[in-house]
């Protein structure tokens, strides 16, 4: 009997935690906003500049939109004019999206 009371002791005075909905639960983890992740900038340093193919080689850190370790690779650019300026050796910060299946530079910045 005794044994029982403390049971229905703890039990009484431990949190109750009612039934969520995935509405509920969604309000108390945001999800990422898709423009934030679209204009997320990673650091890079230009390898080289095509300006006829509008391609750009850049060995860059984490791209967390695109789930990407740092690595050095080949990226098409979305506008030809982003490349204006722009030279090998240069330290940079960038966007990129997967479009279709071909990863491409949206954004480009000299670091500060």
């Amino acid at each position: 009997m005794r044994k029982t009371l403390l049971i229905a002791a703890i039990l009484a005075s431990a949190p109750v935690y009612a039934q969520q909905t995935a509405a509920d639960h969604a309000a108390h983890h945001p999800a990422p906003a898709a423009a934030s992740a679209k204009s997320a900038l990673s650091d890079a340093e230009v390898r080289r500049v095509d300006l006829d193919t509008k391609k750009i080689t850049l060995r860059h850190g984490p791209i967390p939109n695109l789930d990407m370790p740092p690595m050095t690779m080949v990226f098409q650019v979305k506008d030809p004019a982003l490349l204006q300026g722009i030279k090998a050796g240069d330290k940079v910060r960038f966007s990129a999206e997967k479009i279709g299946s071909v990863y491409t530079v949206t954004g480009i910045e000299a670091a500060k």
